[in-house]
């Protein structure tokens, strides 16, 4: 299993990309909640009851823990919560982000903590989930690794991410709103246009379903698939422990 070459040089750059991500999201964190929701057309709310439904029978378990990683204001850790019996933690980086999430879900608990370096015991829960993060995460091996580290034998975890487009005229269509509408309409409501400018960017530098799947398994998930969601604007992966 493969984890990382941990030299000091990658973990440098690595400190330097996590404190830019953090001071981004704080900065935008008073709007972040606005925007998603504006930006997708509300299409964000479908795709996170999505993730519900993939670990509805571990969210049905009163025995069952769920972790809810960089989750910002809570929203899908708010999802994954409503109707379950299983335990579920939020927890994000961002403390700007976790103090709005503390104030639309008093009922949940939410732990600041940083992704690469979670907080927890190594087989803890029974299923983590990880919306529209993973992405930003200075290394996304070693992120995979460390989600791995927490989730017991036989358990699942579920990412949802932007992706790439399948449909070759809905791909050049949404493309051009990705990288031009968006940071335009994203940088005047946020007031960061580099924030903005950032989102399409970093998902052009994330890998795609296929490649995904392959480092899924490279950290020792099995049983991985994805599912295409709105035409391969996002997907969503899961895997099993083994």
């Amino acid at each position: 299993m493969h984890f990382g070459d941990g030299s000091i040089e990658n973990t440098e750059k690595e400190i330097v990309h996590a404190r830019a991500v953090k001071e981004m999201f704080s900065g935008i964190a008073g709007r972040y909640d606005l925007l998603n929701h504006l930006l997708s057309l509300n299409i964000d709310k479908r795709w996170r009851r999505m993730v519900r439904r993939e670990i509805e029978d571990i969210l049905a378990d009163e025995r069952s823990s769920v972790l809810d990683v960089a989750c910002g204001t809570g929203d899908l850790s708010i999802e994954l919560k409503a109707g379950a019996n299983a335990n579920v933690i939020g927890t994000d980086f961002c403390r700007p982000m976790l103090t709005l999430a503390d104030k639309k879900a008093v009922d949940l608990q939410f732990v600041e903590a940083d992704a690469m370096q979670l907080p927890f015991d190594d087989e803890q829960f029974n299923a983590v989930t990880i919306a529209f993060g993973l992405r930003n995460l200075p290394n996304f091996q070693r992120g995979l690794n460390e989600l791995f580290r927490i989730i017991i034998p036989g358990g699942k975890l579920v990412v949802l991410e932007f992706s790439s487009p399948v449909i070759p005229g809905f791909r050049q269509l949404f493309n051009f709103y990705f990288h031009r509408i968006l940071p335009a309409i994203g940088g005047i409501v946020s007031g960061s246009q580099a924030a903005y400018t950032y989102l399409p960017d970093s998902v052009s530098k994330f890998p795609d379903q296929t490649h995904l799947v392959k480092m899924f398994e490279e950290s020792g998930f099995r049983n991985v698939s994805f599912r295409n969601l709105t035409g391969g604007i996002a997907a969503m992966h899961s895997g099993i422990r083994a």
